[in-house]
């Protein structure tokens, strides 16, 4: 079986293939890297991104946790009222839902679609 040209090192296609040569046409392409830049998001100005930022740390560390607590309370609130809401609601539910049960002693009643049968 043959050997391929490409895989033969002297060959001219092995040299197209492994780009020797033709060094004096063009050099490497150089890639651009972007150019970093800060854009304002939903909610919230350049100015207070920068403001942000220029903090020291551990006035940002105060403020997060002020606003874990607040975050907490609500949630805690939240979750307290639907809690009483949800006790006066839920014996009632139970009772419509006993009342729908079949009863196990009843015969099934025959459905329409039967098969051969008439």
């Amino acid at each position: 079986q043959r050997i391929k040209a490409v895989k033969l090192r002297w060959t001219q296609a092995w040299r197209r293939m492994n780009k020797k040569g033709k060094v004096d046409e063009s050099a490497k392409k150089r890639t651009r890297k972007a150019a970093k830049f800060q854009k304002a998001i939903v909610g919230m100005s350049l100015d207070d991104i920068k403001k942000k930022k220029a903090m020291k740390p551990e006035l940002r560390q105060a403020a997060k946790e002020v606003a874990a607590k607040e975050a907490k309370a609500r949630t805690t609130k939240a979750k307290s009222a639907p809690k009483a809401k949800a006790g006066a609601a839920a014996p009632k539910q139970q009772a419509k839902g006993k009342e729908k049960l079949p009863k196990a002693g009843g015969a099934a009643a025959p459905s329409k679609h039967t098969k051969g049968k008439k």
